[in-house]
């Protein structure tokens, strides 16, 4: 299983604002889209040639609704403080408030962001060696 390929995929009623958040903010780039597909629109953001993306759909009828819980996460490791720091001015200056984690260890070292539906983002300032 070396050379899987990992897709999260999740719907979303904002699909514009969760957009904006991805790419603006965390600075990912959509790198492939559709509209109307079997009556779905949707986005895909990451970064050309890496093994991950993320993938927003929106389908109109169906509501998508919010996370279920605040400590819905996805946690990026940022182990060059530089780039770490770099990473959460970009959130800050694309109009993105940090929250508080639910789980306060996140706080220690990270900084912690909600999209438009709830999930959290953390910025981690730390290695991860597993």
């Amino acid at each position: 299983m070396k050379d899987v390929k990992l897709r999260v995929a999740r719907p979303t009623d904002r699909l514009d604002e969760v957009v904006r958040f991805y790419r603006d903010g965390l600075g990912f780039e959509v790198i492939a889209s559709f509209d109307d597909h079997d009556g779905f629109d949707g986005r895909m953001l990451g970064y050309p040639g890496a093994p991950w993306h993320l993938e927003f759909t929106y389908h109109p009828g169906h509501k998508a609704g919010r996370a279920p819980t605040q400590d819905n996460l996805l946690v990026f490791y940022l182990p060059d403080h530089e780039a770490w720091k770099a990473a959460v001015e970009r959130m800050h200056a694309n109009g993105f408030t940090p929250v508080s984690s639910f789980n306060p260890y996140w706080d220690r070292r990270g900084v912690t962001f909600e999209d438009p539906d709830g999930y959290r983002v953390v910025l981690q300032n730390a290695a991860w060696d597993v």
